[in-house]
């Protein structure tokens, strides 16, 4: 009996475990999934020192890597990042506005992409080398940043091997005005433009973004897809029952970063407008999470906090993977609070569906979020972000957290199911091994 090879994935992804960005959630799940469903699977990433000037670490995140996985971390230019002025060349110390300036020249010539752009060189090479020892069935690159594209574009176009692009994040759409940033001739434009025609399958979150990529390179429109984020069980954990106490204090809780798009103060002032009215007086909300992007505090949350002079609004710092299923299972309600925009969807509303806790939706109803939720039976939308909308919101899901027993949680989890990763992320490595195997490339 002839023995068949495993195919091989090659998964470039720039903020992989122990990156404690939002979105290695799913560089995770992707990885894991392909080599549950029988892939050999590399990961071509960045040295683990990168994210501790950037995104910050997260270990625990790093355990839960399929062991079969291997990882190569290649280097990354990134001495824009590198503060240490003993490390400087003459060049840099001197004339720091100047070297700038020649580095982003620089970086332009590589690949239109700041800070991020010079490795391309380093991703090719490597993408080159590995295929060499090990030929490459599939490569996905998952953004962002969007070099990590250029991977899967060297290979289709020095050996055939086909590459997808899962966007996540999207290059030249601002997801709250849906104003295009760039113009055909600008070079991110251009490159964006010969990735997507060149890529075997694009994916994006949202049938919104979808579509709007459609409509902007409708050559590729068939090879447009939509995969959604979802939830990952080993992180939530089991549906909880209610806390005993919960008769005495509501808890409230809002678990994510929060920035400057965050609507805190209209969720404060429809906290208070509700108490106002004589609501929710035993009841609080605990806010967990990053203050902005770089630890900043550029949304002014905590100034925003103070305004509720009676305390019922706290901010207890962030939480790791590791303790999220202990906080969820110390909450009665779930705040979701977005910034609008009609392609938005929050990676956190899955995790938050997966509870069975109500949920509050802080956002305008124009959100893509809103079309996920629908049918969530423990569901609590805000009919605008006007105090007094949010405040009624506020007021029905305190209601349903009150009377919510353990059975009905459990049926909205079962409910959310279809959005754990697994299922959602499965089914397509399956589908790519098949289509693979029917063209002899596996």
């Amino acid at each position: 009996m002839s023995h068949v090879s495993p195919p091989h994935l090659l998964y470039v992804a720039w903020g992989f475990p122990p990156s404690r960005s939002g979105g290695a959630y799913r560089l995770l799940a992707t990885a894991n999934a392909f080599a549950r469903e029988g892939w050999d699977v590399t990961v071509l990433t960045v040295p683990r020192e990168v994210f501790l000037r950037s995104t910050g670490v997260d270990p625990s995140m790093e355990e839960r890597v399929d062991p079969r996985i291997r990882i190569e971390r290649i280097p990354f230019p990134h001495d824009e990042t590198v503060l240490d002025l003993r490390t400087w060349g003459s060049f840099r110390a001197h004339a720091p506005e100047l070297w700038n300036g020649w580095r982003g020249w620089r970086t332009s010539r590589v690949f239109p992409e700041p800070r991020y752009g010079l490795w391309r060189t380093n991703l090719e090479q490597a993408a080159t080398r590995i295929h060499r020892d090990h030929p490459v069935t599939l490569t996905i690159g998952s953004g962002n940043p969007n070099v990590v594209h250029t991977a899967g574009f060297h290979l289709k176009n020095t050996a055939n091997v086909p590459f997808v692009m899962d966007y996540r994040d999207t290059w030249q759409l601002d997801m709250y005005s849906g104003r295009r940033t760039l113009t055909d001739r600008h070079p991110g434009a251009q490159w964006e433009k010969r990735l997507i025609e060149s890529a075997d399958e694009a994916w994006f979150v949202n049938e919104p973004i979808a579509q709007w990529h459609r409509d902007l390179y409708p050559q590729a429109a068939e090879r447009i897809r939509v995969v959604s984020n979802g939830f990952d069980p080993e992180f939530v954990g089991d549906v909880a029952a209610p806390r005993a106490d919960r008769d005495a204090e509501l808890v409230f809780g809002n678990i994510g970063t929060m920035t400057s798009q965050t609507p805190i103060p209209q969720l404060v002032d429809g906290w208070l407008s509700a108490r106002a009215r004589g609501a929710l007086s035993d009841a609080r909300i605990d806010l967990y999470g990053y203050l902005g992007h770089q630890g900043d505090d550029e949304g002014n949350v905590l100034g925003t906090i103070a305004a509720a002079v009676d305390g019922s609004v706290r901010y207890n710092g962030p939480v790791s993977k590791a303790e999220i299923a202990d906080t969820y299972a110390g909450l009665d309600a779930l705040i979701l609070p977005l910034g609008t925009s009609r392609f938005m969807t929050s990676g956190k509303v899955f995790e938050y569906m997966a509870t069975g806790l109500p949920i509050v939706s802080v956002h305008d109803p124009v959100n893509a979020v809103s079309d996920t939720l629908r049918g969530y039976p423990a569901w609590a939308p805000a009919a605008s972000l006007e105090s007094e909308d949010v405040a009624d919101a506020l007021i029905r899901a305190a209601d349903i957290a009150a009377q919510q027993t353990v059975a009905d949680r459990r049926a909205a989890r079962e409910w959310a199911n279809r959005y754990e990763r697994a299922r959602v992320l499965e089914p397509i490595a399956r589908q790519w091994r098949e289509r693979l195997v029917e063209v002899g490339g596996a």
